[in-house]
């Protein structure tokens, strides 16, 4: 399929599953290729003859919502971001609450757990021995049961650890020598079970809250419709604690700027929730 033809295509059927293009003009041949091959499994000739199939098949617009998921990452991905939850968000929160307490985080789009276990290494590796008496929950939720199911099992490429910080490597995961092994590295038995997975679509449905931060990056501010960004991005801040903390990806930006949140750093995506309405 060609490249013009496909982006014709997404530009015809990404706003009526509530999605922008502007989101997919990076990772758009990744899509095209899932399109193609999906055309082939059932025997379709033309993207044309594909268009078609989705008018006249209501079922599978859901088949081509879940080729149009996008989920790459990597550990520690945005560094500037994670040094910040680091050495001042999650010390400032933790400093909030009582011994014996526990401080809730969501991750939004968590893809294969790269997110949320490097969260959960910050806490273990920098921050535990800090705030004895203070426990950190975290909730990782996706749409997409397969890199769930990846994320369960917690094994990764070298390649995905790069930007981890010296010696959590070798503290968090064990490798393996072995060459034809395609995922070397896998996260210890402690870290990987203390966060919680689950198969979640952000549009449908979210988690009770409240939470203490929400890391909901590079998903709902880049793919989704700017309608559809402000009534998930209400239900985020209904789940929010007062002076919670709001992290979204680092070239996103949020729907309009009537929201109960203030920037907490400078040059980074990281937002305060503080007092107010939800007008956007």
């Amino acid at each position: 399929m060609r490249n013009e033809t496909c982006v014709a295509f997404l530009r015809w059927a990404l706003p009526r599953m509530g999605m922008r293009w502007e989101g997919f003009r990076k990772p758009r041949d990744q899509v095209c290729k899932r399109i193609a091959r999906r055309m082939a499994e059932i025997g379709l000739p033309s993207i044309e003859a594909y268009r078609a199939r989705l008018e006249s098949d209501s079922a599978e617009w859901e088949v081509l919502d879940s080729l149009c998921r996008v989920t790459i990452s990597r550990f520690y991905r945005d560094r500037g971001v994670f040094d910040h939850l680091r050495d001042r968000a999650l010390p400032d929160l933790a400093g909030r609450v009582e011994a014996g307490s526990t401080l809730r985080a969501w991750s939004a789009g968590c893809a294969s757990g790269e997110e949320p276990y490097s969260l959960r290494l910050v806490w273990d590796l920098a921050l535990r021995d800090r705030f004895p008496g203070v426990e950190l929950r975290i909730v990782a939720t996706d749409a997409e049961p397969e890199v769930l199911e990846r994320a369960r099992r917690a094994c990764y490429p070298r390649s995905t650890l790069r930007d981890l910080p010296e010696g959590w490597v070798e503290a968090a995961f064990v490798c393996s020598d072995d060459p034809a092994t395609a995922d070397p590295c896998c996260l210890r038995a402690p870290y990987a079970r203390s966060v919680e997975l689950r198969n979640e679509d952000v549009r449908e449905t979210m988690p009770e809250g409240p939470f203490h931060l929400v890391l909901c990056r590079n998903l709902v501010f880049t793919y989704f419709r700017e309608a559809l960004q402000r009534r998930l991005l209400r239900g985020i801040l209904e789940r929010m604690l007062p002076a919670s903390r709001l992290v979204i990806g680092a070239h996103e930006e949020l729907p309009g700027d009537r929201w109960p949140l203030e920037r907490a750093a400078s040059g980074l995506p990281v937002f305060r929730r503080i007092s107010g309405g939800l007008s956007g």
